[in-house]
């Protein structure tokens, strides 16, 4: 038994262990690196616990004064940085606990009464995902109204639409940023599902089978701004599910970034002129001096494989886990952090070089003419006089041949080209192959017709004003 002359380092186990870990074990064993960043949470968490201990009677009111004026001492002075901790303190929540004993003694120690650091680092993680999912949904909404700006202002501009990246139909540019509209959408709901994951108080679980104390558990969740309990003690300390929802929501949004920045690195090429992106969202070259590189796109595009890499790292470390609490689940947080840090800096890098390109219409509205991208409307035609589709799909492509081996396009033919290669072709054949007719009569629900673009951009409008109350409805703590 250690005496009052033992000069061990203390750790929260001391009192078991005739040993104590050395510089290398405490560096190898302590998260405080990356989970410092939880300190908010973490005190947070710690007054809402004591107020719940002073309320149950567990504490005394002096007590509960004494630690929540240490926590909001502390939260400040790491704040302003005149507090940093040391990797012997192992962890964000030891390192604030020790702080906090030092300033206000025995009644610091009682803190911890009634928790484990395996219920205490559950609530800090899900109160920052909370936290951190709420910003990725904010800065989701505003590429959204941006790209919702950006469709309505150039609507009625023509770009050639791709399939394998071959000129395939011609659509509105509207129609095809709306296109990214919905995805960042649909970002948007896994975002509000992982929020609504991480929306479930672990505290008051313990270790994981609860505590002997009167504790309040729905109290302290109130107090947090957490929507429930999470109701089994063991699931409570042992689940990161949450963690997967958050990672999963930005490894798919990064997918979605990273498909409109192969875009964007496309259209700015020369070969293609459909934008130009601002110097200030481009770089040049070390050798080159004629170049401007969309570099911010590129990076963009290669950060997804971190999220997914994330997402894969999560789920390996939690697949073989047995309940409850492992030390393996330390390792949820630079996945998490990462992620959440890489798709928020992804949205902001895809809406500065959104909001700040040139579209150059002109060049869409030129390359939109090329490509025989009427031929589809001239088999329709034919399909529309009885010829059967197959046969209608035959005599177009031995018409596009011809048209190729004579360097014409489709646009250059007249009445009596179109009648020598079908007498079901007429003058009407003409208009069927006028690109801005092509375009308007795609007029099927979701088409790049005008006036359903126009639908689409009404209906767009209306799904981020409604994400824009679900930001009202669930406030930042």
């Amino acid at each position: 038994m250690a005496d009052a002359g033992d000069t061990r380092e203390r750790t929260p186990w001391s009192g078991r262990f005739e040993r104590t870990p050395e510089r290398f074990q405490q560096r190898f064993g302590a998260s405080l690196p990356m989970d410092k960043r939880l300190y908010a949470e973490d005190v947070a968490g710690s007054i809402a616990h004591a107020r719940m201990l002073g309320a149950q009677g567990v504490l005394s009111s002096e007590d509960v004064e004494a630690i929540v004026g240490g926590l909001e001492a502390i939260r400040d002075d790491i704040e302003a940085g005149r507090l940093e901790f040391d990797v012997a303190d192992e962890d964000v929540h030891m390192a604030i606990e020790g702080e906090l004993v030092r300033r206000i003694g025995d009644a610091g120690k009682r803190l911890h009464t009634a928790r484990s650091r395996n219920d205490q680092v559950a609530t800090d993680t899900r109160l920052y995902a909370k936290r951190r999912t709420r910003e990725l949904v904010t800065l989701a909404n505003r590429l959204r109204a941006t790209i919702l700006e950006l469709a309505e202002s150039h609507l009625g501009v023509v770009m050639p639409g791709y399939t394998h990246l071959q000129k395939a139909q011609p659509v509105l540019f509207s129609h095809h940023l709306l296109a990214y509209f919905w995805m960042l959408t649909r970002d948007v709901r896994r975002l509000q599902a992982a929020h609504a994951a991480a929306d479930a108080c672990p505290l008051g679980s313990a270790a994981l089978a609860g505590t002997t104390f009167p504790i309040d558990r729905r109290a302290a969740a109130a107090e947090l701004g957490f929507a429930s309990v999470v109701p089994n003690s063991m699931d409570a300390v042992s689940d990161r599910d949450f963690a997967l929802d958050a990672i999963y929501a930005c490894a798919v949004g990064m997918v979605h970034l990273s498909r409109l920045c192969e875009e964007l690195v496309l259209w700015s090429t020369e070969e293609f002129g459909f934008v130009t992106l601002d110097d200030a969202w481009s770089t040049g070259s070390s050798i080159m001096p004629q170049k401007k590189n969309p570099d911010f796109a590129e990076l963009v595009r290669g950060k997804a494989g971190r999220a997914i890499g994330d997402l894969v790292s999560l789920l390996v470390t939690l697949k073989g886990l047995p309940l409850a609490y492992n030390k393996d689940m330390q390792e949820d947080k630079e996945p998490l952090f990462d992620a959440l840090d890489t798709y928020a800096d992804s949205l902001v890098a895809v809406h500065g070089m959104l909001s700040t390109m040139r579209v150059n219409e002109e060049r869409m509205a030129a390359a939109a003419q090329g490509g025989f991208m009427a031929a589809t409307d001239l088999a329709d035609l034919l399909a529309s006089k009885g010829v059967p589709f197959r046969e209608a799909h035959e005599i177009v492509g031995r018409l596009v041949l011809e048209c190729e081996r004579s360097g014409r396009r489709l646009q250059d033919l007249g009445p009596e080209d179109f009648a020598a290669v079908s007498p079901h072709l007429g003058p009407e054949a003409v208009d069927a192959v006028d690109i801005a007719l092509v375009v308007a009569r795609r007029r099927s629900e979701g088409g790049t017709a005008p006036e359903r673009v126009r639908e689409q951009i009404a209906e767009a409008g209306a799904a981020l004003a409604a994400d824009e109350r679900w930001l009202a409805e669930h406030p930042a703590a």
